[in-house]
């Protein structure tokens, strides 16, 4: 096994981990912020952590004075006092001095009195106005007359502001009749009609709100019914509006109004305009009470700092979750690299582990065979024999000793002269000499 073959998995590993560093990091954030897709709250901390700093307080706050809205530049003052933004002293004094000339007696009369005849607030003090004329019905039958009058006689007129005003005296007619239970829906229809005068609302939200009130709205009988009314005959406004109406049909446009009304309470009248400019349909205005809610005076600032990714994702869900697919796509290349380069690492030192014990074998068996070789090669040398005539050094000729003490070593024999005796009587046995043979027979 080559070396090649190591080193493709090592190097394709290493190329893996390298693309890990920049995916993975991705994959998990998009996969937080999959978990906080529906938490507006949790959205704009996000949005607001990565985008906002002390050079954009800085720069908001002084644009927001330059433009005279003293309630966007607290707004941005009081964020950058959450995010924990050094602003200098000399700014944040400007501000408060610039708000409260803003909220001065007279500055607030003047701004009530706009509201409560034109419909048209631009703060909190004309907004209550406005929202007084609502209350008093004179505001909706103000408008329910100018542009159901436009109607009548074929002139062009704002059917969205007509639709309003007539949900909105016949909505008046039940916030009494519960005792102040629907005012802030209420109230949220006053947001919405003075958005759509100034303009401060969207034109995705302004189809939805016009689709709604075809719905609502019996235009033909409106038409028929409005034609003569007058500011100064109310009880003719309140009738046509209560026979055209179909107030059945207008939960959907009422939840709106609702959460409009709500983020008017929690985070003033501008920071509901801004809302209804933002959002593209009634599920964000939902998004926005939700955050109104928590954040409060500071939710201007976070809507114009963070814009729609305040309240939603901004980046499709499906490429989070191409994010997430790639990141675990080269983990698992990743993993399997290395699985592989230590499978051939493992692979090659057993071969080199075999080979290596292979030669040891051989070379051992060809030793062996070169020392039986050898041996076999060698001259046999014969004992040598050393013969002398001394009789002390010469052996003894005779034959072998076939005593019974030489067979059996641990066997102790009686003395010769008792084995001749006899064994019963005790006698010595006598002992015959044997007869001297001469030479010649005799």
């Amino acid at each position: 096994m080559t070396g090649a073959r190591i080193a493709l998995p090592l190097g394709l590993a290493v190329a893996l981990a390298i693309a890990a560093l920049a995916v993975v990091p991705r994959a998990f954030e998009a996969d937080s912020l999959l978990s906080e897709q529906d938490d507006p709250v949790a959205l704009a901390d996000r949005a607001i952590a990565r985008s906002f700093d002390a050079a954009v307080a800085v720069r908001e706050i002084n644009a927001a004075l330059a433009a005279n809205d003293a309630d966007l530049a607290r707004s941005f003052l009081e964020l950058a006092r959450d995010q924990k933004v050094p602003v200098e002293a000399a700014l944040a004094e400007k501000v408060e001095a610039a708000y409260a000339d803003a909220a001065s007696a007279a500055r607030s009369l003047e701004s009530f009195t706009r509201g409560l005849i034109t419909g048209e607030p631009d703060d909190l003090i004309g907004f209550a106005g406005t929202a007084v004329g609502d209350l008093f019905v004179f505001g909706d039958i103000r408008d329910a007359v100018r542009e159901g009058t436009r109607l009548a006689s074929g002139q062009e007129a704002d059917q969205l502001i007509l639709g309003l005003a007539c949900v909105g005296l016949a909505v008046t007619a039940g916030t009494y009749a519960t005792v102040g239970v629907g005012a802030p829906a209420r109230v949220g229809l006053t947001v919405v009609k003075a958005a759509r005068k100034t303009g401060r609302i969207s034109s995705r939200m302004a189809t939805w709100i016009g689709r709604s009130l075809r719905e609502i709205v019996d235009w033909t009988a409106l038409r028929r019914a409005i034609g003569g009314a007058k500011v100064t005959e109310p009880a003719v406004a309140m009738r046509a509006a209560r026979q055209a109406v179909k107030v059945e049909k207008a939960q959907d446009l009422m939840r709106l109004a609702g959460d409009v009304g709500r983020v008017q309470s929690k985070a003033g009248t501008r920071a509901a305009l801004d809302g209804l400019k933002l959002a593209q349909g009634p599920r964000d205005m939902s998004r926005i009470a939700r955050l109104a809610a928590t954040k409060g005076g500071k939710t201007r600032a976070i809507l114009k700092v963070a814009g729609r990714s305040a309240i939603l994702l901004t980046v499709g869900a499906f490429n989070l979750a191409m994010w997430i697919f790639w990141a675990l796509l080269t983990v698992f290349g990743f993993v399997s690299s290395l699985k592989r380069m230590t499978e051939r690492t493992t692979e090659r030192y057993c071969a080199r582990r075999k080979l290596r014990r292979a030669r040891e074998q051989c070379e051992r068996e060809q030793r062996e065979q070169e020392q039986r070789l050898a041996a076999i090669a060698a001259p046999v040398e014969e004992p040598t024999i050393i013969f002398s005539s001394s009789p002390s050094l010469a052996p003894r000729a005779g034959p072998p000793d076939r005593s019974p003490a030489s067979a059996w070593p641990g066997l102790t024999l009686p003395p010769r002269r008792q084995m001749d005796r006899g064994t019963d009587t005790g006698d010595v046995l006598p002992f015959h000499r044997p007869p001297k043979v001469r030479a010649g027979g005799q």
